[in-house]
């Protein structure tokens, strides 16, 4: 059994294809490449955090990506989530839970889970260096983008946030250990 984490898929959105995903021609073929990645490291046995923003604007409701993604998955809500969430007639079929932030246990570590990224998180103020620290906040929200204040704060100051977002996760959920790897080459920390 793994645990994975992933954020930001934006299933069905046009415009992310504008914005930071140029490399896909259409909405489709963004969203087969990433039901094709899922499927390739997650299976029914496995934990996945989706860490907001699974599906927007979509063509296809969200029971259509939902019913390809094998895995437990656990909802932690984002910006884009509410409206179809609203609409989705039996969450439970689908999500082990949904909430808008959590914290769970991984071995020695404390992972606060928010869509958002955050100044401070339970024990953060602990979290000074990635080798000594047991306290981690993973977020989504930021894409890939450079040019955000939050990029560059985090990158200064908050060396146990990680982006789960697939744009800096090669559009595939990962493992803990592959998102500090992921974020610390995404941040220039390497």
């Amino acid at each position: 059994m793994g645990v994975f984490f992933t954020a930001d898929l934006h299933f069905g959105h046009q415009h992310v294809l504008e914005v930071c995903r140029p490399q896909f021609k259409t909405t489709d073929a963004m969203d087969e490449q990433l039901l094709e990645n899922w499927n390739a490291v997650v299976t029914d046995d496995d934990d996945v955090y989706i860490l907001g923003d699974l599906c927007y604007k979509s063509q296809k409701p969200v029971e259509y990506y939902l019913s390809r993604m094998p895995g437990r998955k656990h909802l932690i809500v984002g910006n884009h989530d509410i409206k179809w969430l609203k609409n989705l007639p039996d969450e439970e079929r689908y999500f082990e839970q949904t909430e808008n932030m959590c914290v769970i246990n991984m071995g020695k570590n404390l992972l606060t889970l928010c869509h958002y990224p955050m100044l401070e998180w339970n024990r953060s103020r602990y979290a000074e260096d990635q080798t000594t620290s047991t306290s981690w906040l993973i977020h989504g929200h930021i894409h890939n983008s450079r040019t955000l204040d939050a990029y560059w704060f985090i990158r200064e100051h908050l060396p146990c946030a990680l982006n789960a977002g697939v744009d800096v996760n090669h559009y595939m959920p990962v493992t803990f250990e592959q998102l500090i790897e992921n974020n610390n080459r995404f941040y220039g920390r390497e």
